[in-house]
């Protein structure tokens, strides 16, 4: 690992546990092991703390994603779908905690809203998916395709869907998840 993704790592970990008024310098360091000042040295304001942060979400989400199947039959597309979500629920809930307040803060901070370019591989994606699938306006139904997904994914999260759902990290919850994906696919194809 590099002093990048140590501190990196700690910052998604201290967003996650935390939201982002918890996440300072001295915060990082903590919870890097590191001596206080590090993070500083590296990342010299805020702002550029929480740019590299995003970075690093963006980096592991495509690790996520790399080597997925997201291409039509939309059977293994759904399964694609689900598995990623289920993942993001689980070993990657850290992440998906810190990349919804990263979202969040960027709606008061103008200036963050171009590095949390969100979802463009999955956009990109499911826009492919749309134009094969004959959809009229490709490009707005991907668009709308995903933030749907990415509702699914908050509801599991935070939601009332959280107290309903099969347990993450299991068959039954990939199961259940590959089943709402497949119902998203058939309501957008057939409109």
């Amino acid at each position: 690992m590099t002093r990048f993704t140590d501190l990196t790592d700690a910052a998604i970990s201290v967003v996650a546990a935390q939201g982002m008024r918890g996440l300072t310098h001295r915060a990082v360091d903590g919870r890097a092991g590191l001596p206080l000042g590090t993070t500083s040295a590296y990342f010299r304001t805020r702002k550029a703390l929480i740019e590299a942060l995003v970075r690093r979400l963006a980096d592991l989400d495509n690790e996520d994603l790399a080597g997925r199947s997201f291409d039509p039959p939309p059977a293994e597309f759904a399964e694609s779908v689900a598995w990623v979500l289920d993942t993001w629920l689980t070993t990657g809930r850290e992440r998906t905690l810190a990349r919804y307040a990263c979202l969040l803060e960027a709606t008061h901070r103008p200036e963050l809203r171009t590095i949390l370019e969100y979802g463009r591989a999955s956009r990109d994606q499911a826009r492919t998916l749309m134009e094969a699938a004959g959809v009229a306006n490709p490009s707005q139904a991907g668009d709308h395709f995903v933030a749907c997904v990415d509702g699914l994914l908050f509801d599991r999260m935070v939601g009332a869907g959280a107290l309903t759902a099969p347990t993450p990290g299991t068959p039954e919850n990939r199961a259940d998840l590959a089943t709402a994906v497949r119902r998203l696919m058939t309501a957008f194809t057939a409109a």
